[in-house]
């Protein structure tokens, strides 16, 4: 990964950017994408969309999208005592929350923590509370003086950012969906860079953890000729997780192309034929009743725009300590850049019958 992707994909890692609340993060990729893109534009919920206009002879759109959010929390209450109470936004896991450095995103920063009580205090048999059981410390003595500080429906997330591992190894909380954004942009980059006769458009979708929201917007909006949603799917190959429900998929062995579902088989061939002719390595997976992506929404948009779900191989998801392969996000954007070229010839994507 070059200096400049490697430092874009810092920036979007550092930024918050909770579903409901993605402007920050937003505005580090519009920033980025905007060096190269032909056009930038955002909508009123801030989806943003950049292109790269291609030969307006060549009728062929494809659009590679990200979603920009993160799960979190929220505050939903104070108590007397000036603690604050939290909802989930997303699909936060409550047996990680607790014991955890938190920011809430008010109009300054507020540190705090998610209370744990001491192992010395707790029952031996004592469960995961829930989320809306659990609470936040910022250190203050009084409802008052919480106040003063934070308000209801202020998000907070996690302060961990981002750690380098062995080799190629990164962990960070957010890789899902930052990945996807960067790889969204990366590809718009190349296809930039090459002047592809195809037309494409880069996409960070909002909301997509509060239920796939931002694409169904984009997708009616947009009305590209096909999509390929790019986000995280479980890796498998650590020793908690068996390939048995979900997999196999190993980090390093390339992205994944998901096949069945939203997937539209010309669509699945485009990807797979220009992988390997990049030969990029990818790996597959069978996703036989949905995704859970937003290719989930793009593939009903408009009476049905072709849809593809490309994964990129995450461990320990939906926890502050995600841990993904940087080669394959460079392998995830040259083998979609590989793909733009070959738009032109692939479209329509029609069903075979």
């Amino acid at each position: 990964m070059d200096e400049a992707a490697r430092e874009f994909l810092q920036r979007l890692l550092e930024t918050p950017s909770p579903s409901g609340f993605e402007t920050a993060g937003q505005a580090v990729w519009t920033e980025y994408v905007a060096g190269f893109a032909d056009d930038v534009s955002t909508d009123a919920y801030g989806n943003a969309v950049a292109v790269h206009e291609g030969d307006p002879a060549v009728e062929a759109e494809i659009a590679v999208a990200g979603h920009a959010d993160e799960i979190g929390f929220m505050v939903r209450d104070v108590t007397d005592d000036g603690f604050l109470r939290i909802t989930a936004v997303g699909g936060s896991d409550r047996t990680v929350s607790k014991g955890q450095h938190v920011t809430v995103h008010a109009d300054e920063p507020v540190a705090g923590v998610i209370g744990q009580t001491a192992i010395h205090l707790r029952d031996g048999g004592e469960e995961y509370e829930e989320i809306d059981a659990q609470f936040v410390d910022i250190g203050v003595e009084d409802a008052d003086a919480a106040r003063e500080r934070v308000e209801i429906g202020d998000p907070v997330t996690f302060s961990s950012t981002t750690a380098e591992l062995a080799g190629d190894r990164l962990t960070a909380r957010g890789m899902d969906n930052r990945v996807g954004t960067w790889t969204a942009a990366e590809v718009l980059r190349r296809a930039a860079e090459r002047d592809v006769d195809a037309t494409v458009y880069a996409v960070a979708t909002v909301q997509e953890e509060l239920g796939l929201k931002g694409a169904r917007m984009v997708g009616y909006d947009l009305n590209p000729d096909a999509v390929v949603a790019v986000d995280v799917t479980h890796a498998t190959d650590n020793p908690d997780v068996s390939g048995t429900a979900s997999g196999p998929v190993a980090l390093g062995d390339g992205p994944v192309v998901a096949r069945g579902s939203a997937n539209h088989p010309g669509l699945v061939s485009l990807v797979r034929g220009a992988a390997d002719r990049a030969e990029v390595d990818y790996q597959l997976q069978a996703t036989g009743s949905s995704t859970g992506t937003d290719a989930d929404a793009f593939f009903t948009s408009r009476g049905g725009t072709p849809s593809l779900n490309l994964g990129l191989p995450n461990r320990y998801m939906h926890t502050p300590v995600e841990v993904i392969d940087t080669t394959d996000l460079v392998a995830a954007a040259d083998l979609l850049a590989a793909a733009v070229v070959d738009a032109p010839d692939a479209a329509p994507f029609e069903a075979t019958l």
